[in-house]
């Protein structure tokens, strides 16, 4: 499948990716989990680069849960963390430098404080002609985020008879954002495991059995071209 064959005036503004599969992709070539997990990073920088060729405006991609921490061998959490840490100076900067606006979503305070530094850090640095935005969800729960923006809601004194659908938007991690028109996931499960479950309303959801490591700028394609031959009536 070629870019020709793809509607360039139906193009997803926003799309949601679960990489799943990067364990399992290691496990099959008897490798340490880390080294799916770096495959897996590997994967995300092409990914990126080629949504922005494609006219994407913005993609989430679900990189550790609030489950993920809690369940997983600590020894796996603290090497992902590691991973993390040494893609920001390998990838991400570089990712920045070419355009990319990267944002983390989740709770920061549950996250090392080397980590936190390094979501300082991009928050503070300038992108020069954006060309995509990337959300990283780090240490997110969508149930956790939904409980966190009534939380907020309260504190503000906000009436209850005042609170509508903008008002939560507004209290989200993606404030400001659109949602995502569509979701993939890769690795063969069919389910939305606690992510942005207030923004994916109404996303079209694709899921594909390929391993996170080896989905490719071209399986990326084939998911936009399906988009475009779903109907979106939005309960109409």
């Amino acid at each position: 499948m070629t870019s020709a064959l793809l509607d360039k005036n139906h193009i997803p503004k926003h799309i949601a990716i679960i990489m799943d599969g990067n364990r399992r992709w290691a496990r099959q070539k008897d490798l340490p989990d880390i080294k799916g997990h770096e495959a897996g990073a590997e994967t995300l920088e092409e990914i990126v680069e080629a949504a922005e060729k494609m006219g994407v405006k913005t993609i989430t991609v679900y990189a550790l849960s609030t489950e993920n921490i809690t369940e997983r061998a600590k020894r796996e959490v603290l090497g992902l963390f590691n991973l993390l840490r040494s893609s920001y100076h390998t990838k991400l900067k570089k990712m920045m430098q070419n355009g990319v606006s990267i944002t983390v979503l989740g709770e920061l305070e549950g996250l090392p404080g080397a980590i936190r530094k390094i979501v300082e850090e991009m928050k503070k640095t300038y992108i020069k002609n954006e060309a995509i935005k990337l959300n990283i969800a780090l240490n997110y729960g969508g149930k956790k985020e939904l409980v966190e923006a009534i939380k907020g809601m309260v504190k503000k004194g906000i009436d209850v008879g005042k609170i509508n659908e903008e008002i939560v938007d507004k209290h989200l991690y993606t404030n400001g954002q659109p949602d995502p028109e569509l979701v993939i996931r890769t690795g063969g499960r069919i389910r939305l495991s606690n992510f942005l479950l207030w923004q994916t309303a109404y996303s079209e959801l694709y899921f594909t059995k390929k391993l996170w490591p080896d989905f490719s700028g071209e399986d990326l394609k084939k998911a936009i071209r399906w988009y475009q031959t779903q109907q979106r009536n939005f309960g109409k």
